[in-house]
């Protein structure tokens, strides 16, 4: 039996429309949530390995205001780039590309490695939300044990002949594991929907290629590097349980950026946007004012 999002209610509520754009090659699928007639239009990115579902619970919680939520290129319904790699670079220019064709002047935000991209897209926006941002290298973090072994795993993957390497890649024990190791919530119905997601969209990426480059752009690259740059408002969603973006880091971070604010959601780790999207939602509402 399927588990049951427990906010599938408030999703339903929520208009929504697809629809699709050329972008650096890329047919990117979009969805768009709320009134055509909102005042306040963010553009959210999802994390890595992730697609628009998971960002929908924070959509739900943001009433009244129109959200632009894509397929990363090469993840979901959205076709990779051409010419350009899946990487940070790749993806900030067909962030820029997005948002010179969206009808409004959005806020830019993004969740984890949504984070990155959005940080180095952001450089002349008008603000910035970033949501369990990644703070520092994970090579460096608290969690560099487990990273050694996630980056031995995809050069194994690397190496392999092409099916077998996609076929780990894709393997349903590695992202249970992925996905026990980074739920917080004591809940077990929680948890069971939260797994059942990550069996359903985890391994919705294109190919092998799309995703070694964005797990290697993942792991090689942070929001800090980009702060400085960023002289929107800067709002940062951060969980105080989070041990892949922890705390310390979070708090060094938001003095790297020339004007931005840090809100810790207390109780929840790095899924904050499967655990606790009423208060991400009720920060990111905070600062849109």
């Amino acid at each position: 039996m399927t588990a049951r999002s427990p906010y599938a209610s408030l999703v339903d509520q929520v208009p929504v429309r697809r629809s699709e754009l050329v972008l650096r090659g890329s047919t990117t699928r979009i969805w768009t949530y709320g009134p055509d007639d909102a005042a306040r239009t963010v553009l959210f990115l999802h994390g890595l390995r992730g697609d628009h579902h998971g960002l929908e619970p924070i959509v739900a919680n943001l009433p009244g205001v129109r959200v632009v939520v894509p397929d990363l290129p090469g993840f979901g319904e959205s076709t990779p780039l051409v010419g350009d790699a899946h990487d940070i670079a790749g993806y900030a220019a067909w962030t820029r590309d997005l948002l010179d064709a969206l009808d409004r002047d959005p806020v830019l935000a993004g969740h984890s490695f949504g984070s990155v991209i959005a940080a180095a897209a952001a450089p002349g926006l008008g603000r910035l939300v970033l949501v369990n941002p990644i703070a520092t290298s994970a090579l460096a973090g608290p969690r560099q044990g487990m990273t050694k072994l996630t980056v031995l795993y995809h050069r194994l993957a690397a190496a392999l002949p092409e099916p077998a390497g996609t076929a780990l890649l894709r393997n349903p024990l590695v992202t249970r594991v992925a996905s026990v190791a980074m739920v917080t919530t004591p809940d077990r119905a929680l948890r069971g929907w939260i797994h059942a997601e990550h069996d359903r969209y985890f391994s919705t990426f294109a190919d092998r290629r799309v995703l070694l480059e964005a797990f290697h752009a993942s792991i090689g690259h942070d929001v800090a590097e980009f702060a400085a740059a960023v002289t929107a408002p800067t709002l940062l969603v951060a969980a105080e349980r989070d041990d892949i973006a922890p705390p310390a880091a979070q708090h060094a971070l938001v003095g790297r950026f020339p004007d931005a604010r840090l809100v810790m959601i207390p109780g929840t780790g790095h899924l904050a946007h499967y655990e606790a999207p009423a208060a991400v939602g009720a920060a990111i509402s905070g600062f849109l004012g």
